[in-house]
């Protein structure tokens, strides 16, 4: 682990912040903390990309110009014992899928399964935070997203459909579950805009001009984004087949249509979030989620414990010359967390200035320890 230069804030400190700055732009209490944990578990895992970095260009700012509403109005479209479809009406998509997850752990627990969707909807934070609901209950989650257009199907360059996670955590018998959530993309573009924040270029091969060359430079990466003129590669590589790109290309169209099928809602080039004359609209965003009893099949304890000596054997296994260590997904961010939970979150100088700026653009009364 690279040794952190970065100033920390204390973990109650940021999440009494970002509470009172969500509250200050309207966002209800209880909706507030769902939002300011989904944030600041990125920052335990150390996916600083989905955490504080983003509290305010992807929440607070769209919140200010009007493509998030602070109040979220769920609607329940249709339900059954074991599926539900919500209509978040354009708010928080953080409280949509705190709410919907609720239900489905419920319906799992008595029926073995329970499915659900979201419609109409805004980024949902970290994947993961949503299957470890289930996972932290002895259950597996699953769950998928699809976001504004980034990445390009293979043999193309126009960028069709979000960087779509697939994600699952499953429970095991150690200290922490089986948690894999990633981009179907080689890099999402939460990854870019940290990049561009910290002054870093976008290594090559991950995102491809419209002319088929590669791009490095961050920010320009996320202006041609928008205007379409880039797109991010599939898991694999792209725009050709030689690297298996179409497999990437695959799984984020599982996660498009399911997204979107599911729950009646909008898809690919209807949620850029830029209307035809060019001003800022809703997402209309769709997310899918599964949960699953283990003990509706052989028990709880008995996946947990199977699930965990899977992950020793895979960890045990023969190492590449140069390598010392093989991980299963889950183990570095649980990692991070061990190294982080008595320092608090680090903090670089873009969101330390963005702090400041919300807290006296509120008048909160606070003062951060980088100050």
């Amino acid at each position: 682990m690279e040794t952190e230069t970065r100033p920390y804030v204390a973990w109650d400190l940021m999440e009494s912040f970002l509470v009172d700055a969500f509250r200050g732009y309207g966002v209800p209490e209880a909706d507030a903390r769902i939002c300011a944990d989904v944030l600041l578990e990125s920052d335990r895992r150390g996916i600083e990309s989905h955490g504080c970095n983003r509290f305010k260009p992807i929440y607070i700012d769209r919140i200010a110009n009007g493509t998030l509403k602070p109040v979220t109005e769920l609607e329940i479209v249709r339900e059954t014992p074991t599926t539900v479809v919500a209509d978040a009406h354009d708010g928080m998509g953080m409280v949509a899928s705190h709410h919907v997850m609720e239900m489905l752990i419920e319906k799992a627990k008595a029926c073995g399964m329970a499915g659900g969707a979201i419609r109409n909807s805004t980024h949902y934070g970290i994947a993961g935070y949503w299957a470890t609901m289930a996972s932290d209950e002895g259950l597996v989650g699953i769950t998928g997203t699809n976001a504004r257009p980034s990445i390009a199907p293979t043999f193309g360059v126009e960028n069709m459909m979000g960087t779509n996670p697939l994600t699952f955590a499953l429970p095991t018998d150690e200290d922490f579950p089986f948690v894999l959530d990633c981009a179907t993309s080689i890099v999402q573009r939460g990854k870019i805009e940290y990049y561009a924040r910290q002054g870093k270029e976008t290594p090559a091969g991950m995102v491809v001009a419209d002319d088929g060359s590669q791009l490095t430079d961050s920010a320009e990466i996320l202006r041609r984004l928008v205007d379409g003129t880039a797109a991010l590669a599939p898991l694999g590589g792209g725009p050709g087949d030689e690297m298996c790109g179409y497999k990437g290309y695959g799984y984020a169209a599982v996660v498009e249509i399911l997204s979107a099928a599911l729950s009646g809602g909008k898809f690919m080039k209807a949620l850029t979030g830029v209307s035809e004359t060019g001003e800022p609209q809703m997402y209309a965003l769709g997310h899918f989620f599964f949960v699953v009893d283990p003990e509706a099949f052989m028990g709880r304890e008995e996946f947990r414990r199977i699930a965990g000596e899977i992950c020793r054997e895979l960890r045990a296994s023969k190492k590449a010359p140069g390598f010392d260590r093989i991980y299963t997904a889950g183990e570095k961010e649980h990692e991070v967390w061990m190294e982080r939970r008595d320092k608090g979150v680090p903090v670089g100088e873009a969101v330390q200035a963005e702090m400041i700026q919300v807290r006296d653009e509120l008048g909160l009364p606070y003062r951060f320890p980088f100050e």
